[in-house]
């Protein structure tokens, strides 16, 4: 009954819908496979599967939704095996866009098609990115070569008090720097699923294994998300460390940590993100499905569904989200201490003291939230908002995120007076080398002869051959 009424109601195939197919297909599959169905049942499945062969597509390279066709294989039901057979059955040339089949017996055959994911690559907010990347980069060089430089080879007061915080500092600008560059050179997938070949021209008849193609990892895209996970993790876990680092020193007045911070904070900043980075691997990834750990479209971690929805059971929310939430709220209330307690101004000093002290504390302050990346919790509200709401916070946080470098630099060095110190003695040096040209240099001596009124005039050079010219006057 159940197989006669399948056929029936797949007997009008242009009326059928997606999910008509797909609950048919699904029937006649289960009915084949029976070990109790008769001949008859089987008969009519088959039948039913060559109705939906004939249901109306939008063209002749896609189906369902616009999925696009991969491949496809000539088959037909074994009885004997019970399952499909490529046994006698090609398939033909499809370069004029037609599935042909042909058998060298009489049978009931299908063609079993493979479809993989239509998807669609972001292109906005590409020259924002880039602009605001590329001026971070140059921000952090910048920054790295005179941090180094001034607080590892010049050790101005021969005390290491603040070893600590030099080093936290130089992890965040190291680990950021190579986020940044690994993220331009490499987030894009060149080896992406829609601009692999289509294997329905291939006119060889494999019988195909699933009904739904994942292109398998070829590893460079999977490389790439994995690093860009860890170094970005990692500059959030030093954040923390450099900030937890504040507020021990600036609420307990104290001048140096103890020796056992050193190693801690080097485990702390390195080696929870490289844990996370790993766990993540181990439970998502998979070499013959690598879109259960990453995205196919550009090199990070996978969020999104088949229905493009977001799945809280991907890596990109449990990973990523959830544990920099966590890292960005305990930075939050570090900031708010340490802000608490550099903010507080002496009653004692003058109006105009007062005033610069202040300047000076919300410049601190305003390092902090730039240095400690609170600009990415802007990243939360992009997906509460839809229409100019979702496009406000999108460019904003694009804006924000991606010149933290570049405002790294201009509150971290830029200011500093050290910085322009050596700026202004590089600009005078320049200024001051004498650059040699290519010229030949002559003494001239002048000599008055009242000859006919004629006028000579000799020049000598400095090999001493004189050259003399007249004039008449």
């Amino acid at each position: 009954m159940l197989a006669t009424s399948t056929q029936i109601l797949t007997s009008n195939p242009e009326e059928l819908t997606a999910e008509n197919v797909t609950a048919a297909a699904e029937i006649a599959n289960t009915l084949l496979l029976s070990a109790n169905a008769t001949e008859n049942v089987r008969v009519a499945a088959v039948a039913t599967v060559s109705q939906l062969l004939n249901a109306t597509v939008p063209d002749d390279t896609k189906v369902i939704n616009g999925t696009p066709l991969y491949d496809f294989s000539c088959v037909f039901w074994n009885y004997i095996q019970k399952d499909w057979s490529t046994s006698g059955c090609s398939k033909g040339n499809t370069s004029d866009g037609l599935m042909r089949c042909f058998c060298n017996h009489t049978t009931n055959f299908a063609a079993l098609w493979s479809y993989r994911e239509n998807y669609e690559y972001a292109k906005a907010l590409d020259v924002i990115s880039i602009v605001g990347l590329s001026l971070s980069i140059l921000g952090l060089v910048v920054t790295i070569i005179y941090h180094i430089k001034e607080n590892f080879f010049r050790n101005t007061d021969g005390q290491q008090s603040n070893l600590n915080s030099k080093l936290a500092l130089l992890c965040i600008y190291l680990s950021l720097l190579a986020f940044i560059i690994t993220f331009l050179s490499g987030v894009q997938n060149s080896s992406r699923q829609n601009d692999t070949k289509v294997q329905g021209d291939d006119l060889t008849n494999d019988l195909l294994n699933s009904d739904e193609h994942i292109e398998p990892d070829r590893g460079s895209c999977t490389a790439v998300a994995a690093l860009l996970h860890f170094l970005l993790m990692a500059t959030f876990m030093w954040n923390s460390v450099y900030s937890t680092q504040l507020v021990l020193l600036v609420r307990s007045m104290r001048r140096s940590l103890p020796t056992h911070w050193t190693p801690l904070s080097v485990t702390l900043g390195w080696g929870v993100p490289a844990c996370f980075m790993v766990i993540t691997l181990a439970v998502s990834y998979r070499v013959d499905n690598p879109l259960g750990y990453r995205q196919e479209e550009f090199c990070w971690l996978a969020a999104l569904d088949k229905k493009q929805q977001f799945n809280f059971g991907k890596p990109m929310f449990w990973a990523f989200l959830l544990p920099i939430g966590l890292i960005l709220i305990y930075n939050i209330v570090l900031l708010v201490l340490t802000s608490m307690a550099t903010c507080k101004v002496d009653t004692r000093l003058t109006s105009s003291n007062k005033k610069s002290s202040l300047r000076s504390r919300f410049l601190i302050s305003l390092s902090l939230v730039v240095l400690l990346g609170r600009s990415w919790t802007l990243g939360y509200f992009t997906p509460l908002n839809s229409g100019k709401a979702y496009q406000f916070f999108s460019i904003l946080f694009c804006i924000c995120t991606t010149t933290q470098g570049l405002q790294i630099f201009i509150l971290f060095t830029a200011r500093k007076r050290a910085f322009r110190a050596t700026i202004s003695r590089s600009m005078q040096y320049i200024s001051s080398v004498n650059i040699p040209l290519n010229s030949r240099q002559y003494n001239l001596q002048r000599k008055w002869k009242n000859c006919n009124m004629n006028q000579s005039k000799t020049y000598k050079d400095l090999s001493g051959i004189e050259v003399t010219t007249s004039k008449t006057l």
